[in-house]
């Protein structure tokens, strides 16, 4: 550190990592002083762009960065794929690690960096960014007050038309977000899942382990928990009937976080019914707004993360075992789509 400044490496500044590196530089407790970037030809654009001074070291090589002993942290926005490699070496040089999601794409990868991490007392939290927004933190209060009584079961649509990644399918795209706040909101992890989809536009992207047939632009996804709630989930990049919305039914209610709609975003829809003779006849029906403070979401990321390090402290928001838990969710949903919707256990 320089003084109380917590100097800082980004690595990857395509479309997340600019919004990452905005947020750091406005930090005052941060001090950026490396950004890695591979397509050279965009150095004088990014230097451009961010104001980044002549001391700012920027350059497309990442183990000249990580080796270096004045870094005390490396905020990380590259291709899934690349995570594992880049997280180890940055834990192995004695750096704290903020990654983007997902935090790699196999498991025991992941587990090896959360021991990695706690073996050298180091920091790894995951920018699951939807953890830190005021309504998913609101929502949770709800649910804390137990506004709906029993939980029933969930349901998310996460659409749009783009933007399509070429390293990971839509399931791993976009459907953490949505199994990210089902679990931080339910406090628990699925036992189970399955899952079906379709493919258009990447057949040719192939992997063996997760992605044999190429990278679906749809797919649909049930998660089964512990306590008997159960969650469907439909997602696509091949959409342009743009929705962000997920709900949680109880009896008494439901509890509806639609992003379309900017003004309300967050309500509490009462309802349940009363039995009269033979018939069930609605009952108690309100519609209530909840109140959500303001907040940029990354923003909140980026400073809980120089935090969690200043007070080496591990993150009860998204660690690294957080993310470990939805990467095996994940890879348990890949198998069953690989399967035509085959249940799958997960440990």
């Amino acid at each position: 550190m320089t003084g109380d400044r917590i100097r800082l490496a980004q690595f990857g500044v395509g479309r997340w990592g600019n919004h990452l590196l905005r947020n750091f530089l406005a930090l005052p407790t941060v001090e950026v002083v490396a950004v890695v970037e591979p397509r050279t030809e965009q150095h004088a654009e990014i230097r451009d762009k961010f104001d980044l001074a002549a001391s700012v070291e920027l350059t497309a090589e990442a183990e000249a960065v990580l080796t270096r002993s004045d870094i005390d942290a490396v905020a990380i926005a590259t291709p899934a794929a690349t995570h594992y490699a880049l997280i180890k070496t940055a834990l192995q040089q004695g750096k704290h690690v903020l990654a983007e999601k997902p935090l790699t794409l196999n498991v025991a990868e992941s587990e090896e960096l959360c021991a990695l991490a706690e073996q050298n007392d180091l920091q790894l939290v995951i920018d699951h960014t939807y953890l830190f927004h005021p309504v998913v933190q609101a929502g949770q209060s709800v649910l804390a007050k137990d506004a709906l009584g029993p939980l029933r079961y969930g349901y998310a649509t996460r659409t749009n038309l783009g933007p399509v990644r070429p390293d990971v399918d839509a399931l791993w795209d976009l459907s953490i977000h949505d199994i990210a706040i089902f679990n931080h909101w339910l406090g628990e992890t699925p036992i189970a899942v399955s899952a079906q989809g379709q493919i258009w536009l990447q057949g040719d992207r192939t992997s063996a382990e997760h992605f044999p047939k190429g990278l679906a632009d749809v797919a649909w996804l049930r998660l089964f928990y512990p306590s008997g709630f159960e969650a469907t989930i439909h997602v696509s990049w091949a959409n342009p009937d743009k929705q962000r919305r997920l709900c949680v039914v109880g009896d008494r209610g439901t509890l509806v976080f639609d992003e379309m709609q900017p003004t309300e975003p967050l309500v509490l829809q009462r309802g349940a019914f009363e039995p009269q003779d033979m018939y069930f006849v609605p009952t108690d029906l309100d519609r209530e707004v909840v109140t959500v403070p303001p907040g940029e979401p990354l923003k909140a990321v980026c400073q809980h993360f120089i935090q969690c390090v200043a007070d080496n402290q591990n993150s009860e928001i998204s660690s690294g075992q957080i993310g470990t838990d939805l990467v095996s969710a994940l890879v348990a949903l890949s198998q069953s789509l690989n399967q035509d919707g085959q249940r799958v256990k997960l440990l």
